[in-house]
């Protein structure tokens, strides 16, 4: 593939952070809907996995970008929506019984 070419590597980072940015933004509307459906503000389990996705996406484009901001920016936030996920399905601790 030439330096023209549609697929080379500069077109396909593109892509990688594009989908990324789509799929961190789509967590905002899945948040935005649960709300209207219930009538009260919520955080649909949907919205750590939209993050979770996006945020790779856009870390692993940062890395290749190679910009510390976004780095660091990136792996933080994907830290915490790993760790809220884990949360979410974590297996509950027995009860004690006294």
């Amino acid at each position: 593939m030439g330096p023209g070419s549609f697929l080379d590597s500069e077109h396909l980072w593109l892509a990688i952070g594009f989908l990324g940015q789509i799929l961190f933004s789509m967590r905002f509307l899945v948040q935005w809907i649960a709300s209207e459906k219930r009538g009260e503000s919520v955080v649909p389990v949907a919205f750590w996995y939209f993050s979770i996705g996006g945020g790779l996406l856009l870390f692993a484009y940062s890395l290749w970008r190679v910009d510390p901001v976004f780095i660091v920016g990136q792996s933080l936030g994907v830290f915490i929506y790993s760790r809220n996920l884990y949360l979410i399905h974590r297996p509950s601790a027995p009860t004690a019984v006294t």
